[in-house]
């Protein structure tokens, strides 16, 4: 079933100089165990295609049923690089959960709408 990541998880994102991060929190530890095979750097780096320069770097936070991803040269520079690039990157957490994922039909109880 199609759905958005927004459906199974939350996310805050922010930056560092040139790259950003986007750390993904999934509802339990079913979905997020779904959520490791599935989410991976290859999928994240065609989601920001436009924007991801560099590669994407994922960690998994088992105690915590997180996902965080480093964008590599996503930011154009960094914020504070000059006054007419405004990249921050705070945006990206809920553009990622923008993305429409195809979920198994056996997790579609913890679906948040």
């Amino acid at each position: 079933m199609k759905v958005k990541l927004s459906s199974i998880a939350c996310a805050r994102s922010g930056d560092k100089g040139a790259h950003s991060n986007v750390g993904i929190v999934f509802n339990n530890n079913d979905v997020y165990i779904w959520a490791k095979k599935y989410l991976t750097e290859e999928i994240v780096k065609k989601h920001f295609n436009e924007i991801v320069k560099g590669d994407v770097v994922r960690y998994c936070l088992d105690n915590i049923f997180s996902l965080n991803f480093i964008l590599i040269d996503s930011l154009g520079g960094g914020g504070s690089e000059s006054l007419l690039n405004d990249a921050q990157g705070k945006t990206y957490g809920q553009a990622l959960l923008l993305m429409e994922i195809d979920l198994p039909n056996n997790l579609k109880g913890y679906i948040n709408e």
